[in-house]
């Protein structure tokens, strides 16, 4: 046994001693019994970011949350390496697909093969602006083309029996978002739309990158309130600069959910207030350091199946905040995650590094 192992072992008991099972057993307790979904709260595709090893973790901080793949192209889907592309673990339910493109057909046939992989949704990316989506006609310029988008939809729909939704902006370019949301969402609707969630800024195809895109065009709430009390009937998302969770429980008044992005992956430890604070439930784990040491089991499965352990642990370089140890906790796994010969006793060490309390909830209330 090497050391690595030894050491992996050694916090693995430690955590079995204190919980009384495996932690990988907290890995067992998932949402798969839902009849529907629930979208009260949502972690956005995030391209680069919410990747399986991400989505895995987030669930270990919330059951109840609906968290989202990256977007995945049609051609990626139906000629590349499926399994890669595709697989994820049963843990992460429930887990809905972002797919992009404009072609009915082949967005028909991806979606069929997804929902076999398990997917509990099928998302349309309507909302993306970046130049290479736009060369390949879709994302954010089929804002455009509500009318394709509504064959896409009912293309998709036929196709499976999950639900496929779409994620969009207010509108594009010189766009009046007050007219082009609503005639966008009418055509959409007409095609048999489970949801929508809506990014409430416009994009700028010209001008704006894809990272002032998410900055630069101001935030539209209240449009989006009032397309859901023009729409009563229709599950509505609102998505775009939800920073808190505090912020996201006042925004239910008036939406059926929200959906947040960066501050859910760059301040994960958010997500442990997820369940409590807008589901009633009591959170997965006791601390944030629970669920670290919850991740550990993952790590060595997903090592021994050739992952390299920074592709795992550059997503919870965010755990802590405001935690005695927490900058040296991110600045080990920066240094020694990334060796070739890395193993899960590097978070161990980590993790032994930010001070050992069970208040780490107390901060998500800051």
């Amino acid at each position: 046994m090497s050391a690595c192992d030894h050491k992996a072992d050694i916090v693995q008991v430690a955590f079995t001693q204190k919980h009384g099972r495996k932690s990988n057993q907290v890995a067992e307790k998932t949402t798969k019994t839902q009849k529907t979904l629930d979208r009260r709260f949502c972690v956005a595709p995030m391209m680069e970011w919410t990747d399986r090893h991400c989505r895995f973790f987030h669930r270990l901080l919330t059951r109840r949350a609906l968290i989202y793949t990256e977007m995945l192209t049609t051609g990626a889907v139906l000629h590349g390496d499926r399994q890669r592309l595709l697989g994820f673990d049963p843990f992460e339910h429930p887990v809905a697909l972002q797919l992009g493109g404009s072609d009915p057909k082949a967005l028909a046939q991806s979606a069929r093969i997804s929902e076999d992989f398990g997917y509990d949704e099928i998302n349309l990316n309507v909302g993306c602006p970046s130049d290479r989506v736009q060369e390949g006609r879709f994302g954010a310029c089929l804002m455009a083309e509500p009318s394709l988008v509504g064959e896409c939809v009912a293309a998709m729909k036929d196709a499976v029996k999950i639900p496929v939704t779409v994620k969009c902006r207010i509108g594009i370019d010189g766009q009046n978002p007050d007219e082009a949301l609503f005639a966008f969402t009418e055509t959409i609707k007409r095609a048999g739309i489970a949801a929508l969630v809506v990014h409430a800024r416009k994009a700028w195809l010209k001008g704006l990158s894809p990272r002032a895109n998410r900055e630069v065009p101001p935030l539209d709430y209240g449009l989006v309130r009032r397309l859901k009390a023009a729409h009563p009937d229709l599950e509505i998302v609102l998505n775009g600069g939800i920073a808190t969770l505090e912020q996201a429980q006042a925004e239910l008044g008036a939406v059926d959910g929200v959906m947040m992005g960066r501050a859910a992956y760059q301040e994960p430890w958010r997500l442990l207030g997820v369940d409590p604070l807008l589901y009633g439930a009591p959170a997965p784990v006791g601390s944030l350091k629970e669920a670290a040491l919850a991740l550990i089991p993952y790590i060595d499965r997903e090592l021994a199946n050739g992952a390299r352990l920074h592709a795992i642990t550059r997503h919870v370089l965010g755990l802590f905040r405001a935690v005695p140890g927490a900058r040296a906790f991110r600045r080990h796994l920066a240094t020694e995650a990334v060796k070739r010969d890395a193993c899960a006793a590097v978070i161990a060490d980590a993790l032994a590094l930010v001070l050992d309390s069970r208040s780490d909830l107390a901060h998500i209330a800051a």
